[in-house]
């Protein structure tokens, strides 16, 4: 008897792992920076002496004016993924941010998962933010940044059909939750210097608000790019995205 149950046993395992590896990729292609299965994305070209500063979940009124003087301080510029409801409730800052020479991206409006959104909301999150973002600075969104990274084919084709280049990253800690300003920088500086090393630009992604409100502390991140700047200002060169075109 149970011999005889044994392949009907065998089947439902490997049933159970084939599904288990399908479900497993799936959330590796959504979720993973370095994935192109669900479509490809600008992260950083074969320049290993440039470095991008991009900033997500903003405009923040308690930490990015600060983090403004910084880069100013530094003459250098970044980019900044702006949250569409906090940029609708800090206009002026947005147009502070852009007033400065530094380069604007859509980061959705209310910051959702969108590998788990439909698409309609997708084209409503994308198209409402860059909107409203291109009416306060009177300039195009051309680059996009999907919240957690999550995105599925819709997401991207969404994006490209309103002229927007999809953004990832590829140097990131979770500095949205690290209280160290000298860790977080000391991880991206290992980061820096490996893909250096490798002949890669890097793509740094720090955070100067936080998705789930306005006024979130972000004095280590703000901090760990004062170091960052500091450390790296002769050797490399500070590029917004658009240095690099559609390079992916």
């Amino acid at each position: 008897m149970i011999a005889a149950l044994n392949p009907w046993l065998y089947s439902g395992i490997g049933v159970v792992a084939g599904a288990g590896l399908v479900f497993g990729g799936c959330a590796y292609a959504a979720m993973s920076p370095g994935s192109r299965l669900f479509g490809k994305a600008l992260i950083a070209p074969s320049r290993p002496g440039e470095l991008a500063l991009t900033f997500d979940d903003g405009p923040n009124p308690a930490w990015t004016p600060r983090l403004l003087e910084i880069l100013a301080g530094h003459d250098a510029h970044a980019t900044f993924f702006l949250v569409g409801s906090f940029a609708q409730a800090e206009p002026a800052l947005v147009r502070r941010i852009a007033a400065a020479g530094h380069l604007i991206g859509n980061h959705s409006w209310s910051h959702p998962n969108l590998a788990l959104t439909p698409a309609t909301k997708v084209r409503e999150e994308l198209l409402r933010t860059k909107e409203a973002l291109q009416q306060m600075i009177g300039r195009p969104i051309l680059y996009f940044r999907p919240p957690f990274g999550a995105r599925r084919p819709a997401v991207f084709r969404i994006a490209r059909q309103m002229a927007m280049q999809p953004v990832l990253w590829n140097a990131m800690t979770r500095d949205w939750s690290d209280p160290s300003a000298d860790a977080i920088a000391r991880k991206l500086m290992r980061r820096i210097d490996s893909l250096g090393q490798g002949g890669r630009a890097t793509n740094i992604i720090l955070h100067d608000g936080g998705h789930t409100g306005l006024g979130a502390n972000r004095e280590p991140s703000v901090n760990a790019a004062w170091q960052l700047l500091s450390k790296y200002k002769q050797s490399h060169r500070f590029v917004t995205l658009d240095a690099w075109g559609d390079s992916v």
